[in-house]
């Protein structure tokens, strides 16, 4: 009898391995799409249309609102920050893909600006830091972080490239003069956005900023930016993989290798900088971060050759195959800039298959996801137009 029950079992167990054998190379037929239904060359897609819309419905419902953002800062206060980033600089994408819709999308990206501005002012920077923002005191005085002014002046860089607004050239040039005159007064043109702590995501954004500066205004910071990319390439580029390390000091020491969660952004970013670095720096993140198993597409948070502590960013680490969360929500970034619309179209069959998307009202929203995650997303579907506007006017 227990012989009987014993063959059973490994015949059902054979059976379940041959179906799964057979069906999971399958399943991703069901949720892999053509990339045009996440991102288009031309006008907005459908899924881009219902995040936005889920996202200018949260700057409209002000109780909708403060519940989102109570459950992320109760994680990570960073979170309420880029949140209003990736919305403002996906919202001047859109009006730029978009023309009827630019008043519409410019209520609401000033709406963001002002109240970030007023917020930082009143609470203070570290209203928008992890507590350890307080730990220790910051090399460079007075304290201020790289991380807050990067972002607000590509915020404003944006909206200013969308429309013209008189107030924020004002605002954006003095927060241009704070970046730099930081950046170089130190000995390495590099600057904290936490105490003794720099991060590559938070420079290229800055860089970015300035760059979109010298477009609007006529300035000339390009011996600047060639000075940091030839120190980046020397000092901060990790030796096994080729790729940007994520963290270092003030001395250029490292301090976290190269992370899934910034290199994906940090390769689009370096599209206004140096597009030949920007495509090997993303083509290396897909060689050593990037696989698809049975369809379906996923990041790693670290290359192979470098092993990092999970945290905040990188989310929980699925064993085995290795699978971040953090990492593969921006390789979407990642993929659309640089058109790998096989590895786009592989994502969001992951997304689709298993971030528990939720459609309400012509909006969507991801479950598995929060309001920061879904604005990466956002920005990833409608990225393009800013980015080329400010290339074009620059080689003219």
């Amino acid at each position: 009898m227990r012989a009987h029950l014993c063959k059973q079992c490994v015949r059902g167990t054979l059976a379940l391995l041959l179906a799964a054998v057979l069906w999971l190379p399958c399943v991703h037929f069901f949720f892999k799409k053509s990339p045009e239904t996440f991102r288009c060359v031309a006008g907005i897609s459908p899924k881009a249309r219902q995040l936005a819309a889920r996202h200018l419905q949260l700057w409209t419902d002000p109780t909708l609102r403060r519940r989102e953002l109570e459950k992320m800062r109760a994680s990570n206060a960073e979170w309420d920050f880029m949140g209003r980033s990736f919305l403002v600089w996906s919202l001047a994408n859109m009006g730029l893909r978009e023309p009827a819709a630019k008043q519409t999308y410019l209520a609401v990206i000033d709406h963001i600006i002002d109240e970030t501005r007023t917020l930082e002012r009143e609470r203070g920077m570290c209203f928008f830091l992890m507590p350890y923002a307080k730990a220790r005191p910051y090399e460079i005085k007075p304290a201020r972080s790289l991380f807050l002014d990067g972002e607000i002046a590509l915020m404003m860089a944006a909206r200013r490239v969308l429309e013209e607004k008189p107030e924020y050239q004002t605002l954006m040039t003095e927060r241009i003069r704070f970046l730099t005159e930081r950046m170089q007064g130190n000995p390495l043109p590099i600057a904290e956005s936490y105490p003794n702590e720099c991060w590559m995501f938070d420079h290229v954004v800055a860089l970015d900023a300035i760059q979109i500066a010298d477009y609007l205004d006529g300035a000339d910071h390009a011996a600047f930016v060639g000075d940091w990319l030839a120190m980046a390439k020397q000092k901060l580029v990790h030796r096994e993989s080729g790729l940007l390390i994520s963290s270092f000091t003030l001395k250029g020491e490292p301090l976290d290798g190269p992370e899934g969660s910034t290199i994906w952004m940090v390769a689009h970013g370096l599209q206004l900088l140096d597009q030949d670095f920007a495509r090997d720096q993303y083509q290396r993140a897909r060689k050593e971060l990037g696989r698809t198993v049975c369809g379906f597409g996923y990041a790693r948070e670290w290359p192979g050759s470098w092993q990092g502590p999970m945290d905040i960013d990188s989310g929980p680490i699925v064993p085995v195959l290795q699978i971040s969360a953090g990492s593969s929500g921006m390789a979407f970034i990642g993929a659309s800039a640089f058109q790998d619309d096989d590895f786009l179209s592989s994502l969001g069959a992951t997304l689709d298959f298993a971030a528990f998307p939720a459609r309400r009202s012509g909006t969507l929203k991801y479950c598995a996801s929060n309001q920061v995650g879904d604005a990466a997303l956002l920005y990833a579907a409608v990225q393009g137009p800013l980015w080329e506007k400010i290339k074009a006017g620059r080689n003219r």
